[in-house]
């Protein structure tokens, strides 16, 4: 018997389908990516931890066997079972909703899946691992997937029946859920869709997506997809999943000694040996000096946006000094190795508001209004008790950069953060000095401690946006375009550090070559994840209909 012929969606019309209902498939149809392997790999680091990847990757070649000369079903259900088995429900619920990969779908199928009204999802992926995304961000109103089992809060691993979600069984949930009234839409992409989509009142193909067609915007979307959680900062497929797997030994190893030389070594030296460990620090604008207390200066208060919990040692490194910071919460690991004071916040207004004014008294001091970490960007609202404490402020913007983990996490154990960030193979942080906040801005002027706030954080936002690599002050309108060395320092620091470093030059030329071969290997690593992309997993250069869904 022939396969039916389906019409790809491209032809498919949009408009008037406000009434109609459309089921679409996950992988390869509403996704670009037709291999769900990125997605079982997240899900698998994420909440089993380096070894539980390790497991599913060892597994992987087994699963594309079965898959392709044996049962697609079969192959699945080793994914299945070597992903989830052990893991709690509410674990694997939460990475569903945190950390699956964003900008992935396909334009085509999400224009007529948009349009209309009743939206459902026919996939083989356990439905608990998407059914929030589908639901909290592509506006799903009906998920339908595979059904795994569950004893006591925590997945078995093993498939309920009817089992994976694949030809014959889609068609038979679809019966299940809509009974005689079909769809009027349905979309797919490979042969194990065709009984399903022959349900339905009219069936659309929808072709591979090709690495130039773009994924949607997010501005198209029913609601932004702020992803705050997960470690990895791109989609692992088979490759990735492999280097990454690699690189941690060593990547961790190399966290150690920039950790040490951070924490060990005086601050105006810190600059050099991250710069020899491969951390590239960029300082743009020029930083205010060091108050003077022999003439009665107060201390600064640098107001910094919030990225990772190493914002206040950047900033110090930046300055060549150290500088306290408070904190609002931060782990015994974590001040332990930090290379500057650090001091808990109580919560209570009055006894931190008194704190930090001692602490203001004694020198500069760094905080972070956010109060909490964030990815995207843009700034969370700011807590405006720093404005009451003094009229010396000075935004500070932080802007990183991280090729393979994130330095931050909501579910994970905080005093990892250090580590990641520096466990990746080429970390930068760029550090720009805002002009320090005029008189007449300041509360000292009758402005309120929130109208002071929420300036801070517009010009931070603003002072964040590059054109043409330019960096614009929003209230003086000064541009700079360049980037400091410690060469800009005090007088005082620039002493210290060519005392212990001396004349010679052979030790930067050292530290030079170092930084180079550091960098190098930083640079072809990241390159090689990039290049890998979505091109070796599971059937993508294959001419079948694609890898384990």
């Amino acid at each position: 018997m022939s396969s039916p012929t389906f019409p790809t969606v491209e032809k498919c019309a949009s408009i008037g389908r406000e009434k109609h209902t459309v089921v679409a498939d996950m992988d390869g149809t509403l996704l670009r990516g037709r291999s769900a392997f990125s997605y079982f790999a997240l899900v698998a680091f994420e909440v089993g931890g380096v070894l539980r990847l390790l497991f599913l990757l060892l597994a992987s070649p087994l699963a594309g066997i079965l898959y392709y000369f044996v049962s697609e079903s079969a192959g699945v259900q080793v994914l299945v079972f070597v992903t989830f088995v052990g893991m709690r429900v509410s674990d694997i619920e939460s990475v569903a909703r945190a950390v699956l990969p964003k900008f992935y779908l396909h334009p085509e199928s999400w224009r007529v899946f948009s349009s209309c009204g009743k939206r459902c999802v026919l996939t083989a992926n356990p439905r608990i691992m998407v059914e929030a995304f589908l639901r909290d961000f592509l506006g799903a109103d009906v998920v339908i997937g595979t059904e795994i089992g569950i004893y006591k809060g925590r997945a078995t691993g093993l498939v309920r029946r009817p089992g994976i979600l694949l030809g014959k069984n889609k068609a038979d949930a679809l019966r299940k859920e809509f009974g005689e009234t079909m769809p009027e839409i349905g979309l797919g992409d490979r042969k194990t869709d065709f009984p399903f989509m022959t349900l339905c009142q009219e069936g659309y193909m929808v072709p591979q997506a090709k690495p130039d067609v773009e994924a949607v915007s997010q501005g198209k979307l029913p609601k932004p997809i702020v992803f705050y959680d997960g470690r990895l900062v791109q989609k692992p497929t088979p490759l990735i999943a492999l280097l990454t797997i690699l690189w941690i030994p060593v990547g961790f190893i190399l966290a150690c000694m920039r950790i040490a030389a951070g924490a060990l070594l005086p601050m105006p030296l810190v600059y050099y040996a991250f710069w020899a460990l491969g951390v590239r620090v960029t300082v743009k604008c020029t930083p205010p000096p060091p108050a003077k207390k022999s003439i009665g200066q107060s201390g600064v208060l640098f107001v910094c946006s919030h990225r990772t919990l190493l914002d206040p040692i950047f900033l110090s490194t930046a300055l060549g000094r150290p500088i306290p910071a408070v904190t609002y919460s931060l782990s015994r690991l974590s001040e332990f190795i930090s290379p500057i004071k650090t001091v808990r916040l109580t919560g209570d207004r009055v006894t931190d508001a008194s704190m930090m004014k001692k602490l203001l008294e004694d020198g500069d001091l760094v905080i972070c209004p956010e109060g909490t970490t964030c990815r995207e960007p843009f700034l969370l609202r700011f807590s405006a008790l720093f404005a009451e404490l003094t009229d010396h402020l000075v935004p500070v913007a932080m802007v990183n950069q991280m090729g393979m983990f994130h330095g931050t996490t909501v579910r994970g154990w905080k005093g990892m953060d250090p580590f990641y960030f520096f466990m990746n193979p080429s970390p930068a942080y760029e550090v720009t000095f805002l002009n320090k906040l005029p008189m007449e801005l300041t509360c000292s002027a009758r402005k309120s401690s929130h109208d002071v706030a929420n300036y801070i954080q517009k010009a931070l936002e603003e002072m964040a946006k590059k054109n043409d690599g330019k960096i614009t002050c929003p209230r003086t309108a000064s541009s700079c375009q360049s980037s400091y060395s410690p060469g800009w320092m005090s007088a005082e620091v620039l002493e210290e550090s060519q005392l212990v470093m001396g004349s010679d030059t052979r030790l930067l030329q050292l530290l030079d070559c170092w930084r180079v071969l550091i960098k190098l290997v930083g640079t072809l690593w990241n390159d090689c994840l990039e290049e890998a992309g979505e091109y070796l997993a599971f059937g993508n250069s294959s001419g079948k209909p694609g890898g384990p869904p």
